[in-house]
């Protein structure tokens, strides 16, 4: 059964062409492919690849509901630019030198001048939203309702003035409360090796091999040429999250299992997998690659006990 027809437009339309020319610099981590920089991530996004952002944000570190870069790609994502010569690796730093002190003094000044100008500016930066945050919030607490109601409305403007003036001249910013923005993935890969073997795990968990590696990129090669995009779909029990669109637009509405031709399955896994598709209204698709390039794609939908 063929896959469904995307409302997006096809690829190489007027607003997905891109620049051949344009190379994304990707920094690898234990082969984990990461974007930093931001005009690679707007060239990633333009490509219709996803990926999935794993840094922290500079004003709310903690939390985990919105991240910031870098960009992790798909190992599909990361061949699939590969292919079309649209990626290279960012040649690493030479740290041993600069641990070592073989670089030069002038070098090594100039460096650290930069990296206290920039911390310099970030301070600043965030000074000024700090002072307007507690401003905010003092403003709020003293228009309340129930203030208002306990005195009168000239007084309360000028006990507002009073305070917002003793603010400005009284504030401090801490310099221990300035926030860098880290990477929060992948830490301790160093720690032993049971944890670099244990996060280097793909997903779904069963063993992968060289063939079903094959097989999930030829279906990624030929899900993204009919423009659908693709996310990891490791929750989900598969390989891979089809949306008609751009994922922040549009739910997903397939959820792609990768299976060679010559592959038995489980009949309980093709259950388990349909029914779970079921319960979060999305259609599973067996997807097998031929030897000829193309993909065969089997939909299954749960009906009910017979």
């Amino acid at each position: 059964m063929e896959a469904p027809s995307c409302r997006e437009r096809p690829p190489g339309s007027e607003e997905e062409k891109e620049d051949p020319a344009v190379v994304v610099g990707l920094s690898l981590c234990d082969s984990a492919p990461l974007v930093w920089r931001m005009q690679d991530l707007r060239t990633v996004r333009s490509r219709g690849l996803v990926g999935a952002l794993l840094g922290s944000l500079p004003r709310a570190p903690r939390q985990n509901g919105r991240l910031g870069r870098p960009l992790l790609l798909l190992p599909e994502e990361e061949r699939l630019l590969r292919e079309h010569h649209a990626a290279a690796a960012l040649p690493q730093p030479d740290r041993s030198q600069a641990m070592s002190g073989l670089l030069k003094d002038g070098v090594r000044a100039e460096l650290c001048q930069q990296y206290e100008e920039q911390q310099q500016r970030s301070f600043e930066e965030q000074s000024v939203l700090a002072l307007e945050d507690r401003k905010s919030a003092l403003h709020r607490a003293m228009t309340s309702s129930h203030i208002s109601a306990e005195s009168g409305a000239g007084t309360s403007d000028e006990a507002l003035q009073h305070r917002l003036q003793t603010l400005d001249q009284n504030f401090t910013f801490p310099r221990s409360a300035l926030a860098v923005q880290l990477s929060t993935a992948r830490t301790g890969l160093s720690y032993c090796s049971e944890a670099r073997a244990l996060l280097q795990a793909d997903w779904p968990i069963r063993q992968r091999c060289k063939p079903h590696c094959d097989a999930r990129y030829q279906v990624y090669r030929d899900l993204r040429g009919r423009g659908f995009y693709l996310t990891s779909a490791g929750k989900f029990g598969g390989d891979f999250l089809v949306y008609p669109g751009d994922p922040l637009r549009f739910h997903a509405h397939f959820i792609a299992v990768c299976v060679t031709l010559d592959e038995s399955i489980c009949l309980l896994d093709v259950l388990a997998v349909t029914r779970l598709g079921s319960n979060v209204k999305k259609t599973v698709l067996l997807c097998s690659p031929g030897a000829d390039g193309g993909v065969c794609y089997t939909s299954l939908q749960w009906s009910g006990m017979v």
